[in-house]
């Protein structure tokens, strides 16, 4: 092995930089993204605006986020990953600040699409970093690593959201990532290594006139959906819109010689099974959380203190899944620890079912913590699968897209799950937990279970051989002959 190179503080491995700081950043980017759902009321009450009203600071945040991804690999290889990503990280931080310091509706949308825009750059740019420091074979090792920001993040916020509004104020749930933020950023900027890899590349301004609001408009009709119904003609009207800017930028970008989005990476197996799998993942996790919450609060009459106290055993299951990953990964391999995983996914979204009045919390937490651990096992171990393949210098583009999937995924899910709490009939919530008014939610349980289901099937097409390195054939030493013997 060649030696670690020297930083400002002398002699230091830089890619435990590069986790230290990806962990920093992508938790503070998932938490944001779940910790704002519980606060809501209470934000509408504090600026006397409706509860519908309240949907723009998702949306813009949303929005940005997309619009802002698929120039996170462009910039990252023009301008140097962290270069790139520390200014990011400073707009991520800053715009923290201006949301817990908003004095009206206006200008809390205005920070959170300012908050959206860092975050829809720093976390193309943080994979990018991680998977560029490890090589292929050292990247299972990362799963302590990874499962942290991925997965306990998200279903950290409701816990941390819920005790923010009933014990605090809502603004902690943004000034919390200050003082982490502002440390990170010191780190980083002290002991990260930068990493150019292309100074000359080309920005395909064409690629990004139709990806940004082709995103941007598909993202703002999925949350249009979750908060109108199918119906809405903000759905109908803008979906389609973007879809079809979309399916030009995918004409485009195949024939382009340097494209934003180098879609070409989805012929590379490895990483398009699993960057399906992983929006099949998240589109059922995000579901069921949302799906959950509001069951929890609405149906059966829980604070959100105790909403985020009964999920906080996903998060638990997470954790402990993170301990088992790599084992699972030797014993069984890819293909079937992730089609196991996802089954057993499967299963805990449909047995979310079986929370009702009167079941107990403890029923609720067993769930939860099923959840978290067969989420956790697919997710990291899609990670390490879908970059096993992919070379150095088209991480960038593969983090790109990878994060794309991601983010549209968690959308579809929370924008179904809203739908079908629509149709079946959710909304006149009384906290009696009745079965009639339990049945919305059990549906959208059952879809998210689907979702689920989608990804065994796809798992089962991995194979193995294309994913794990060669092992390699052991030595035999022979015996000298006896003109050897007399020369020793």
């Amino acid at each position: 092995m060649t030696a670690a190179p020297r930083t400002r503080l002398g002699k230091f491995d830089p890619r435990v930089a590069v986790c230290v700081v990806y962990v920093a950043a992508m938790f503070m980017n998932g938490m944001d993204a779940t910790i704002v759902n519980v606060a809501l009321p209470a934000i509408g009450a504090e600026f006397a605006v409706a509860p519908s009203a309240t949907s723009a600071i998702n949306i813009g945040y949303l929005v940005a986020l997309a619009v802002c991804i698929p120039a996170s690999g462009w910039l990252g290889d023009r301008f140097g990953t962290k270069r790139v990503f520390l200014a990011a990280f400073g707009v991520f931080v800053l715009a923290s600040a201006l949301c817990g310091a908003a004095t009206d509706l206006g200008q809390l949308t205005a920070a959170r699409v300012l908050q959206g825009a860092g975050g829809g750059v720093m976390s193309p740019v943080a994979l990018t970093m991680l998977f560029r420091a490890y090589p292929p074979a050292e990247r299972i090792r990362l799963t302590r690593v990874l499962v942290l920001p991925t997965a306990v993040a998200p279903a950290l916020g409701p816990v941390l959201g819920g005790f923010f509004v009933e014990h605090l104020d809502w603004r902690w749930g943004f000034y919390v990532n200050l003082p982490v933020g502002v440390a990170a950023l010191l780190f980083g900027l002290l002991l990260l290594p930068e990493h150019v890899e292309a100074r000359g590349k080309r920005f395909d301004l064409l690629g990004f006139a139709l990806a940004a609001p082709g995103l941007g408009l598909v993202m703002y009709a999925l949350d249009a959906v979750a908060q109108r119904g199918p119906g809405s003609p903000h759905f109908w009207g803008f979906g389609l819109l973007g879809l079809v800017l979309l399916g030009v930028l995918v004409v485009g970008q195949l024939r382009s010689r340097s494209p934003m989005l180098d879609l070409r990476l989805f012929t590379d197996p490895a990483f398009r099974r699993a960057s399906l799998i992983l929006f099949c993942c998240v589109a059922g996790f995000l579901g069921t959380l949302y799906g959950f919450t509001l069951m929890y609060q609405g149906a059966l009459g829980a604070s959100a203190w105790e909403t985020g106290l009964v999920t906080l055993p996903k998060a638990v299951g997470l954790m402990a899944a993170s301990q088992l990953v790599g084992w699972a990964h030797r014993r069984f391999g890819p293909r079937r620890m992730i089609a196991g995983a996802m089954f057993g996914a499967a299963l805990s979204f449909a047995a979310m079912n079986l929370v009702q009045a009167g079941s107990g919390a403890w029923v609720a937490a067993l769930v939860q913590f099923a959840s978290g651990f067969f989420v956790g096992m697919a997710s990291t171990e899609l990670q390490v699968v879908a970059f096993a393949t992919v070379g150095s210098a088209s991480t960038g583009g593969a983090s790109t897209l990878f994060n794309v999937q991601r983010q549209v995924g968690s959308a579809l899910g929370v924008a179904i799950t809203a739908c079908v709490l629509a149709a079946v009939g959710a909304g006149a919530a009384t906290g009696t937990g009745g079965t009639a008014e339990l049945a919305p939610y059990h549906a959208a349980m059952l879809v998210s279970a689907g979702f689920a289901l989608v990804g065994v099937l796809l798992a089962l097409r991995i194979k193995d051989s294309e994913v794990l390195p060669p092992t390699p054939k052991p030595t035999i030493e022979r015996e000298p002959v006896a003109s050897e013997r007399s020369e020793m």
